[in-house]
């Protein structure tokens, strides 16, 4: 489609400021085509994007493995309830089920939803006095007020009160205070193996099998946000595997369907019992286009090999932001696993993503001074170059120095 035919960034931020709640924080900017891992807004200029769709876009924007299944779906069967069966998402829970930890899967549409379902089932699965659950501090699960209130992180609680009751916050890593934590009145632990929104945080070493291992001397539900590390995202295909902790529960969203919106919580076949007909639902969960890109998403990883790709990638930017550091007084510290990619930085990172944007490369800053990448998966090799180049020159400007880098 010719570029000319967009409305202009300028009409259509006129239209939000009219008709659309002002609920987020918007660049000046109106996107209309993704094309791999590049954008381009309504004026025609090319953005390349280190941090597609809030990390939804694993594979890129507009995959074709992806388009190809939905547009021969959508002409076949949109969406019916799920009252009755449908053989795409029968076969997609088999695939995330043979690719995991074994199982049954619960379909719904987002990450709040995922988590949601799975603080139900922890309620239902054990014993009735048993209704806490511990979470830990800078962990994100959600925006629904159940997911809210599992999440510890108070800018997120402020005006909501009073929250939901029977959320217990522990330090992130900190073994000893969850073991002092756990009670008779405890139905499960519930984290992300990676912390995403809280600035790309990598447990220490031990610290998951020994959740495990409390969740399995205290009869409670492990469960494992992987919302964000899912589906790839870590090299493996769940983030766990590279633990070598299996959880209980699992949740997943974002890249689950290749960009669409999809989600599911998997658990083993004799919890997911506890999750009786009519105990929890969701109305779009499983519809046949998101079962099929779900699908499409997963032969297209493997047909193409991007695990291990990601696997590359990630030794690349680890390289690369590893001798920036050195470089660059600006630098912190840099975390990664796999294609979780977290810079923090010792200055704000607003204005490091303003200036990366206006040379046209997108990226996020999340907890006020970490500069998140989610690249996709399918990232070429040249792509992370200058991905990391212009990186290199912001933050060599910012701090004053030399912005020619190797």
């Amino acid at each position: 489609m010719d570029d000319n035919t967009w409305m202009s960034s300028e009409e259509t931020i006129k239209l939000f400021e009219q008709y659309v709640i002002p609920n987020y924080g918007r660049f000046p900017v109106s996107l209309v085509r993704g094309e791999g891992s590049y954008v381009f807004d309504s004026e025609g200029n090319r953005y390349l994007d280190l941090f597609p769709g809030w990390g939804c876009n694993l594979l890129g924007h507009c995959p074709g493995p992806v388009v190809e299944a939905v547009q021969k779906q959508v002409s076949t069967l949109i969406h019916v309830p799920n009252t009755w069966y449908m053989e795409a998402q029968g076969l997609w829970a088999k695939a995330l089920s043979e690719r995991s930890f074994g199982g049954q899967a619960f379909f719904c549409n987002s990450g709040t939803e995922a988590n949601e379902a799975a603080i139900k089932l922890a309620r239902l699965h054990t014993p009735k006095q048993r209704y806490k659950i511990i979470t830990f501090e800078g962990g994100f699960h959600g925006r629904t007020l159940g997911s809210t209130a599992a999440t510890a992180q108070p800018k997120y609680h402020e005006g909501l009160g009073p929250l939901m009751a029977g959320f217990v916050y522990a330090p992130y890593g900190d073994l000893d205070t969850v073991a002092e934590l756990v009670d008779d009145e405890t139905a499960a632990i519930l984290i992300e193996p990676v912390q995403g929104e809280g600035g790309i945080r990598i447990p220490p070493d031990g610290f998951l099998r020994g959740l495990r291992k409390l969740a399995d001397e205290n009869e409670v539900l492990l469960i494992f946000d992987e919302v964000q590390t899912g589906c790839g995202r870590t090299g493996d295909w769940f983030a766990y595997q590279g633990f070598d902790v299996a959880p209980d529960v699992m949740t997943l969203a974002k890249a689950i369907c290749g960009g669409l919106a999809g989600a599911a919580m998997l658990t083993t076949a004799e919890i997911a019992r506890s999750l009786r007909p009519g105990m929890h639902a969701a109305t779009f969960g499983g519809n046949p286009i998101a079962a099929t890109a779900g699908l499409a998403a997963i032969e297209m990883i493997e047909h193409e090999n991007l695990l291990e790709h990601a696997r590359q990638l990630s030794g690349f930017f680890r390289e690369r932001l590893d001798e920036l550091r050195r470089q660059c007084e600006l630098i912190r510290e840099v975390r990664i696993r796999g294609l979780m990619i977290g810079i923090e930085l010792s200055i704000e990172g607003g204005p490091t993503v303003k200036a990366c944007m206006d040379r046209r490369l997108l990226v996020n800053c999340t907890q006020g001074t970490v500069i998140r990448l989610l690249p996709a998966m399918n990232l070429t090799p040249e792509q992370a170059q200058t991905g990391c180049d212009i990186l290199a020159e912001v933050l060599q400007h910012q701090a004053g120095g030399d912005a020619t880098q190797q």
